[in-house]
C-alpha cells in the first residue's frame, strides 16, 4: 500500500493494476521514463497501452493524470475498464489506447502540479510566440507567497484573500489566480517557460499512435472542479472544432462546451480564462484527425476547500517536508479533495466514465471525417 498512507493505493500499486489489466487482455504496452523518482526512491513512468489492431482507423483515448493527485480517480477507471474488457471483443476497425498518467511524478508526490511546479493544463502552448499576459495575478501574489503555514503572516495571507474575495468574488478572484501565469516559478498556476517533460512526452505518444488515424475520441480525466460526485462531460478549446457537431450528437445535453479566453467567465468551476489545455493541444497536433477531445471533470468539494488545500501545498513543498507528519496531514487532506474515500463517490464516477466510454466505443464505427 502507499507509504503516505496505508489506507490507500500509492503510484506503483496504481501502475501495477494498470500494468496487469493491460497484460491480461493482450494490450500492446510502451513506457516512457521520467527523470526524476518518486518520494521513496520509486522509479516513474508513463505507460501506454494499446488495445485492438494496430492499423485501425479509429480510437479511443483515455488520459489520466494531467495534473498528478487527480490521477488516481483516472488511474482507477483506465484498469477497471481494461478489466472489464477481457473477452470482449471491440468494434471492427476500433482501438482503445490507454495513456496512465501523463503526469507520474505528480502523481507519486501526490500534488496537482508537476516536478517544476507547472500546472499540465497552462502549459501546452507555443513558447516561440509571446505567451498570455496575466499582470492582474500581481496583486494577489502575497496571498501565494506566504512562508508559515500557521501565524501572523498566514493570518495576513488570509485576511488579505478574504479582501480579493470581497472585491472580485469567488469567481471573479479564480478567473485571476487560475489563469495561469508565466513570471514566477513557485506561485500558484504557473505555466512554465518551456515544454514540461510531461507535455513533450504526450506529444511524442500522440505523434506514434494517432497522427494516422481518422477518428479519434480523447478523454482526459479529472476531478475537483463541479458538484460532489457529478462528473461533467466537457469540450474545452479556443473555438469550435470539425468535430464538434458529432462529439454533440453523439452526447446531446450531457455534453457542455467550454470556449477559453482571456475574458471567458465559467460557473462550472473550470477556468475559462486559461490557455494551454491538453485539449487544445491535440487538436493543434492532430489536424489530420476527425478529433473529439472530451474532458470528464468529476466534482468532489467546494472550490473554497479544495483551494485551501492547494495552498497549503504550496506552502508544503516550498518550506516544508512532505513526508513529515504535518506533510503528510497536508497530503491526506490534499488527497481527500481530489480522490475522496467516499465509496460511493469512487462508485458513481466510475459507473458514468464507464458509461461514457461504452456509448464512445459503440458509435466509433458510425463516425467518419
Amino acid at each position: 500500500m502507499s507509504q503516505f498512507f496505508p489506507a490507500q493505493p500509492g503510484y506503483r500499486q496504481l501502475r501495477e493494476r494498470l500494468l496487469m489489466a493491460a497484460t491480461a487482455i493482450g494490450a500492446t504496452l510502451s513506457k516512457y521514463a521520467h527523470p526524476l523518482r518518486g518520494p521513496f526512491g520509486e522509479a516513474l513512468f508513463t505507460d501506454v497501452a494499446w488495445l485492438g489492431p494496430a492499423d485501425a482507423r479509429k480510437v479511443l483515448v483515455a488520459l489520466s493524470g494531467t495534473h498528478g493527485v487527480e490521477g488516481y480517480y483516472g488511474s482507477d477507471c483506465q484498469s477497471r475498464w481494461l478489466e472489464s474488457l477481457k473477452d470482449r471483443a471491440l468494434p471492427e476497425d476500433v482501438a482503445v489506447l490507454m495513456i496512465h498518467l501523463i503526469n507520474p511524478w505528480g502523481t507519486a508526490w501526490m500534488r496537482r502540479v508537476n516536478e517544476d511546479n507547472l500546472d499540465q493544463n497552462r502549459n501546452y502552448l507555443n513558447f516561440d510566440k509571446p505567451l498570455p499576459d496575466n499582470s492582474a495575478y500581481d496583486d494577489v501574489h502575497p496571498i501565494y507567497a506566504c512562508q508559515q503555514l500557521q501565524g501572523p503572516l498566514r493570518d495576513r495571507a488570509d485576511a488579505l484573500f478574504a479582501a480579493a474575495i470581497a472585491n472580485k468574488g469567488w469567481s471573479g478572484l479564480m478567473s485571476v489566480v487560475e489563469a495561469g501565469q508565466y513570471r514566477f516559478a513557485d506561485w500558484l498556476f504557473y505555466g512554465g517557460s518551456e515544454p514540461s517533460w510531461s507535455n513533450r512526452t504526450l506529444r511524442s505518444i500522440v505523434k506514434q499512435h494517432l497522427s494516422d488515424v481518422d477518428v479519434a475520441a480523447c478523454f482526459d480525466l479529472h476531478t475537483g472542479a463541479g458538484d460532489y460526485g457529478h462528473p461533467m462531460l466537457m469540450s474545452i478549446v479556443e473555438s469550435a472544432y470539425p468535430a464538434l457537431k458529432d462529439a454533440k450528437a453523439l452526447f446531446g445535453p450531457w455534453l457542455f462546451t467550454l470556449i477559453t479566453g482571456a475574458h471567458q467567465i465559467s460557473e462550472t468551476g473550470v477556468a475559462a480564462t486559461s490557455t494551454g489545455y491538453t485539449s487544445q493541444m491535440l487538436l493543434d497536433a492532430l489536424p489530420g484527425v476527425h478529433l473529439m477531445p472530451f474532458v470528464i471533470e468529476c466534482g468532489t468539494y467546494a472550490g473554497e476547500i479544495v483551494h485551501g488545500h492547494l495552498r497549503d501545498d504550496h506552502w508544503l513543498h516550498l518550506h516544508g517536508d512532505p513526508l513529515d507528519e504535518t506533510g503528510r496531514r497536508i497530503k491526506q487532506g490534499l488527497l481527500e479533495q481530489f480522490y475522496p474515500t467516499d465509496p460511493d463517490w469512487q462508485e458513481v464516477v466510475w459507473v458514468r466514465t464507464r458509461q461514457i466510454w461504452e456509448k464512445a466505443l459503440l458509435a466509433l464505427p458510425q463516425i467518419n471525417r
